[in-house]
C-alpha cells in the first residue's frame, strides 16, 4: 500500500543499534528510488542497550537525540508505541501523545528487539529487576544505592555474558555489598579455557560468589530459591538470562518461534508476510550452524543487510542470501578490566583471547557509541564488511 503515487513507504520499528542503522542506510539506499522512510520508536532518545549495566550503577551516558541523529537521511521520526500491525492491509497502527496513528507501509523492517525472560520461573517479573532499558536501569541503580548505604546482597541469575558484565560493574562499583552469581552454566561456559580461567580470577578478585550448577525455581521479594529448596538471600534480584522478543508479531498474525521471533526466510523476509524484514533479536535468523542468537555483533550486520536488500528490490532486484559468522566474544569486567574470547564462524572459542588493558581498549571499541557508523553512514553507505569490527563476519551486501 502506497500513500504517494510512485513513493514507496518503508516503516522502521524500533530505533535500537539495529533499527537505527536499518533506517539511515535504507533512507539512503532508497530516496532517489523513490523510498521514503519513518522511524517509530517509544522513546526520542537513543539507548545505548550494552551499556545499561553502567547506568544500573549510577553511570551516566551519552544524551543522543533520534531525531538529531536521523537530521539530513529524509527519514521522519514518529514518537509512539507500535500497538499492531495489519500485514495483509500492510498498515501499522502507532499511539502517540496526540492519539492514534495508522502508518501504511510497502516494507517493514521490524527490529523491536527483545527482553530479558522473566516468565520463566514463578515470581521473577514482580520481583526481579532486569536491564531492558534505562528506566529499568535506573530503577535498579536508585536501589543500588540503599543497599550499598545499609549493607545487603544482590543476586544476578543467568552467568552468561550480560549477568557477567553486570555482577562485576556492581561488585566493583559498590565493594560493600554482597554480590551473588547464580546460574545453570558456569560463568563464560562459552568460552575458551584460558579466557574463562581469566574471567573466574576476576570475579574472584572482586568477591563474586559463584553458585552454578543450580537451577531457580522461584524469585521471592527477599530471596532465591534453588531446586531443592534452598534460599539465597537478596535484597535485589537481578534477572538475565533468557530472551524474548516482543510479542507485537505474533498477535499480529505473522509467523513467530517459541520466543516470538519472526521466522525468516534466507534473505531476512518474513516466511508469512515477506513484505516483512526482521532484524537483530526481533528475528530467528537460521545459518548452516543453527539459529543466530541475538547480540549487537550479529543484528548490525542484519539491519545493513535488510536496508540493502530493500534498496535492491526498489531497482527490481531479487534480494540476495544472509550469511554472517561471529567473531568474538567481547565482556568487560568492571571498568578496569575485560577479556575477549575470539572465535570460529559458530560462535566456539579459537585458541586466542585478550585480557587486561588490550581488553579494555578492544572492548571499548567495538562496543562505543554508534554515533560515528551512522554519521558515517548518512555520508555514504558503507560496504557490510566496515561492519566486521563492531559486529561479525558478514557477507558482502546485494549491490544497489
Amino acid at each position: 500500500m502506497t500513500t504517494t503515487k510512485g513513493t514507496q513507504q518503508i516503516v522502521v520499528l524500533g530505533a535500537g543499534y539495529t533499527g537505527m542503522l536499518a533506517a539511515i542506510r535504507v533512507a539512503g539506499r532508497t530516496r532517489r528510488h523513490g523510498g521514503h522512510v519513518t522511524l517509530v520508536n517509544p522513546s526520542s532518545r537513543f539507548t545505548e542497550r550494552l551499556r545499561m549495566h553502567q547506568i544500573a550503577t549510577g553511570q551516566s551516558l551519552g544524551d543522543f537525540q533520534i531525531p538529531d541523529v536521523l537530521d539530513g537521511t529524509g527519514a521522519d521520526f514518529v514518537q509512539g508505541w507500535a500497538t499492531a500491525i495489519d500485514p495483509d492491509a500492510r498498515e501499522v497502527t502507532v499511539t502517540t501523545s496526540d492519539g492514534t496513528r495508522v502508518l501504511p507501509y510497502d516494507r517493514l523492517v521490524y527490529a523491536l528487539g527483545g527482553k530479558a525472560d522473566r516468565a520463566m520461573v514463578p515470581g521473577a517479573d514482580e520481583h526481579a529487576h532486569t536491564l531492558d532499558d534505562p528506566a529499568a536501569a535506573a530503577r535498579l541503580a536508585s536501589r543500588l544505592a540503599e543497599i550499598a548505604r545499609t549493607g545487603g546482597t544482590v543476586a544476578v541469575c543467568g552467568a552468561g555474558l550480560t549477568g557477567v558484565e553486570a555482577v562485576t560493574e556492581i561488585a566493583e562499583s559498590f565493594p560493600s555489598v554482597r554480590t551473588v552469581l547464580i546460574s545453570r552454566d558456569v560463568p563464560g561456559a562459552m568460552m575458551g579455557e584460558r579466557a574463562r580461567a581469566y574471567l573466574n580470577r576476576a570475579l574472584e578478585r572482586l568477591h563474586v560468589e559463584v553458585r552454578s550448577g543450580v537451577e531457580i525455581t522461584k524469585v521471592l521479594p527477599d530471596a532465591v530459591e534453588l531446586s531443592g529448596g534452598e534460599m539465597v538471600h537478596s535484597d535485589a534480584t537481578l534477572w538475565t538470562t533468557g530472551v524474548r522478543a516482543a510479542p507485537l508479531a505474533a498477535r499480529s498474525g505473522v509467523t513467530t518461534d517459541d520466543h516470538d521471533r519472526i521466522v525468516v526466510d534466507a534473505t531476512l523476509r518474513s516466511v508469512s508476510h515477506p513484505s516483512i524484514y526482521a532484524v537483530g533479536d526481533a528475528a530467528a535468523v537460521r545459518q548452516a550452524y543453527g539459529v543466530m542468537h541475538g547480540t549487537c555483533q550479529s543484528g548490525l550486520p542484519t539491519a545493513v543487510h535488510a536496508a540493502d536488500a530493500i534498496g535492491g528490490e526498489l531497482r527490481g532486484r531479487r534480494p540476495g542470501a544472509f550469511r554472517f559468522g561471529y567473531l568474538h566474544q567481547p565482556v568487560s569486567l568492571g571498568r578496569k578490566d575485560a577479556v575477549i574470547q575470539f572465535t570460529r564462524a559458530d560462535d566456539t572459542p579459537r585458541r586466542w583471547h585478550l585480557t587486561g588493558r588490550r581488553a579494555i581498549a578492544y572492548k571499548e571499541f567495538v562496543s562505543s557509541s554508534p554515533m560515528t557508523t551512522y554519521r558515517l553512514s548518512k555520508l555514504f553507505p558503507l560496504p557490510s564488511r566496515a561492519l566486521w569490527s563492531r559486529g561479525g563476519r558478514g557477507n558482502p551486501a546485494p549491490r544497489v
